[in-house]
């Protein structure tokens, strides 16, 4: 069923009902500003309630192994390509894999993703190292692991599925048109396939994108589409935090009000999916932090990043109980 009416109540209320927002309806809401664009908060907001209550969920991560990566991608601080001076090792140890889980778990996040620099995770023993604490952290039993290691063979998929992996992350980053302003290295189409492959396998999936790195709002569109399309589990939203040494570092698109607009719109097109807010948030959202709940957000992701710190973990369970949220115990969807 496609919406056919586009005032942000109805549009709102026929999400409600099972309709699907349409790309020329999202390209629509994409141009809204002042009192309209409080509306579609309003309207994200509503939806976000009517799918999780009054529960967000909280995840956190652990850069497992750091810098060196062969892809180009612009914004990275971990690329080759650039000379950022970010701390370079290989894959950490079990017991300090094991130890930032349990740290993760000890704020209340309900999802610990081990993270890995480079193009894809080398089957053999690095793959068994990573398999054998996920293995570990699911045996306590305190929450549930994910990973990102960058492209997936089958093997490995099935390697991480059968060790009791959780939910596999692996970012499109941008949209398919303008990917290629962002990475040279590889083709979008590996990205994709990673995806499919990591669904096909039984894995929880979660996807998403890097916002303000000189895309237009209609691309954010084109990706937001193509996550419906992928039919991902959960959608992580980051906003640039330009890292100097690399080709995006003087880039400052974003204002918190844009970061809001694009989480309300992804709200919108994916109104039952889980989404996190993660990177970039304390720079660009500033005061206005508490806001991504009200713009439809589902989760934040708290403590440190891979290669910049985070927001204090106590900080963010003051602000969502100020907002009269609670913290699901569980990962949501």
């Amino acid at each position: 069923m496609i919406i056919t009416d586009t005032p942000i109540e109805t549009l709102a209320g026929s999400i409600l009902d099972g309709a699907s927002i349409s790309s020329e309806q999202a390209l629509a809401l994409t141009a809204l500003s002042g009192a309209s664009l409080q509306s579609l908060f309003a309207a994200a907001s509503r939806v976000r309630e009517h799918h999780f209550g009054n529960q967000v969920s909280l995840c956190g991560i652990i850069n497992a192994k750091s810098g060196l990566c062969p892809e180009d991608c612009a914004f990275c601080a971990q690329s080759s390509h650039h000379a950022t001076g970010v701390a370079c090792y290989p894959l950490l140890d079990q017991d300090t894999l094991l130890a930032g889980a349990r740290s993760v778990a000890g704020h209340g996040a309900a999802c610990y993703g081990i993270v890995t620099s480079g193009s894809g995770i080398s089957e053999g023993d690095e793959l068994e190292q990573v398999c054998a604490a996920i293995r570990a952290i699911r045996a306590e039993g305190r929450i549930a692991p994910g990973a990102s290691l960058g492209t997936l063979t089958k093997t490995a998929a099935e390697q991480l599925k059968a060790a009791g992996l959780v939910t596999y992350h692996h970012n499109l980053e941008t949209s398919r048109s303008f990917f290629p302003q962002i990475c040279s290295t590889h083709d979008y189409d590996d990205d994709v396939a990673t995806v499919q492959l990591a669904k096909q396998v039984g894995l929880r999936v979660c996807c998403g994108g890097l916002f303000g790195l000189g895309e237009t709002m209609a691309q954010r569109v084109e990706l937001a589409l193509t996550l419906r399309e992928l039919q991902v589990d959960s959608v992580p939203i980051n906003f640039l935090d330009p890292v100097p040494g690399t080709p995006l570092a003087v880039m400052q698109q974003l204002t918190p009000l844009d970061c809001l607009h694009t989480i309300a719109l992804y709200r919108l097109i994916l109104p039952d999916v889980h989404i996190t807010i993660c990177g970039g948030r304390q720079r660009n959202l500033r005061e206005l932090q508490s806001w991504v709940f009200l713009a439809g957000a589902s989760g934040i992701m708290t403590g440190n990043y891979l290669t910049k710190e985070g927001r204090q973990p106590a900080d963010d369970l003051r602000m969502i109980e100020d907002l009269g949220l609670v913290i699901a115990k569980e990962m949501l969807r």
